[in-house]
């Protein structure tokens, strides 16, 4: 009777004496440098991370380019009567009807009561603290906008009643979003990403602090909230980048 045929086995792979002692371990060459790859890329986040955090630690923190409700860019074109000297500025009066509907403002003839919220504006020009005016948007005898200064004597703050605090105050019959460019506005100081009054930042550097934070979008479109703190830096900056105001009660 014949014999059958047997088909000859496949060779055995035979491993390398590292591949087996890796294989044992339960890790090969390739899981290794699989693992290796997965840790440079953590690395890799972990100092990205630690360089983002020391760069808002070195300013202070960075608020967001873009806030939520922020307004429209204002066409400063439309705005007659601009001071675009340097600082100090007067409370800019002259052509104050003349913004008003640029602005999107109206000429009240009392103090609106649907939105009563106030901010605090500080301003430096190379170190020294610049007088942010009294009665600005305040047409005297005839009207007030929705957005306007009193002074410090009015507000129960220390110093003389011509003395101004830079306390805004924005009281509207409408509850809706204002701006920190419709208060320069309103004061009729330019005031554009890249200029405010005199000053552009070509040729004098200049900065705006939120709550003590850099803000590096458009500060004219800076929503006006409740006791925020605003900082105008130009030029060389003060020792401290004020970050809160001392609020009087009933303000």
């Amino acid at each position: 009777m014949a014999k059958k045929s047997r088909t000859p086995a496949p060779p055995r792979k035979v491993q390398s004496p590292q591949r087996r002692v890796e294989s044992k371990r339960g890790r090969t060459p390739e899981d290794r440098k699989t693992l290796w790859i997965a840790i440079a890329f953590a690395a890799s986040g972990i100092a990205a991370i630690a360089i983002v955090a020391a760069i808002i630690f070195a300013t202070g923190g960075t608020t967001s380019s873009e806030p939520s409700g922020a307004g429209k860019t204002i066409d400063q074109s439309q705005l007659v009567g601009l001071q675009t000297g340097p600082a100090p500025w007067n409370a800019g009066l002259d052509h104050l009807p003349d913004r008003l509907e640029p602005l999107g403002l109206s000429p009240l003839t009392a103090e609106g009561n649907v939105l009563h919220i106030h901010q605090h504006l500080d301003i430096y020009v190379n170190a020294k603290h610049i007088t942010v005016p009294a009665g600005i948007g305040i047409f005297t005898g005839q009207f007030l906008t929705e957005l306007h200064t009193h002074s410090a004597g009015a507000e129960g703050l220390p110093g003389s009643p011509t003395r101004p605090s830079g306390v805004i105050h924005l009281e509207s019959n409408k509850n809706q979003t204002y701006t920190l460019g419709q208060f320069f506005g309103v004061w009729g100081v330019r005031f554009t990403k890249d200029c405010i009054g005199g000053y552009c930042k070509e040729l004098t550097p200049w900065r705006v602090y939120v709550n003590g934070k850099l803000y590096t979008g458009d500060p004219s479109r800076i929503p006006l909230r409740e006791h925020d703190e605003y900082a105008i830096v130009i030029g060389t900056p003060p020792k401290k980048i004020p970050s809160k105001f001392g609020w009087p009660r009933g303000l």
